[in-house]
């Protein structure tokens, strides 16, 4: 069987207030967030070259950034490494992110500061 590898996701959301509870996994507002979040880089990976062997992200955290507005999502993503993915390229992932956020500066509903996309094999 396959290998299950991981990789790690982190970007800025500049329209998104931190607040205490986001730091909680229990509370009501870092579930709702969570499950946000997992909507809409679950979709975008879906459409990336890792798409086929893509398995899903878990958020680890949600951190206060520079600004009161700003939040920055950390993600660990996993992925079926298997003969038929040539080797997880986390430079070319990084592009086709990039792409498909509009230079990093937009997912969903969401503004993103265009220098905190980080992909990390």
């Amino acid at each position: 069987a396959p290998a299950v590898k991981n990789f790690t996701l982190n970007f800025t959301i500049t329209n998104l207030q931190f607040t205490a509870d986001l730091q909680k996994p229990s509370s009501r507002r870092f579930k709702s967030t969570e499950k946000v979040m997992y909507h809409y880089t679950d979709s975008l990976l879906q459409k990336s070259s890792i798409g086929p062997h893509f398995t899903g992200c878990r958020v680890t955290g949600f951190r206060s950034g520079r600004h009161r507005d700003d939040t920055k999502v950390d993600a660990v993503c996993s992925y079926k490494d298997n003969a038929s993915l040539a080797r997880f390229d986390r430079e070319k992932l990084y592009q086709e992110l990039s792409t498909m956020t509009d230079s990093v500066t937009t997912l969903g509903p969401y503004s993103l500061d265009r220098s905190s996309l980080y992909v990390d094999g």
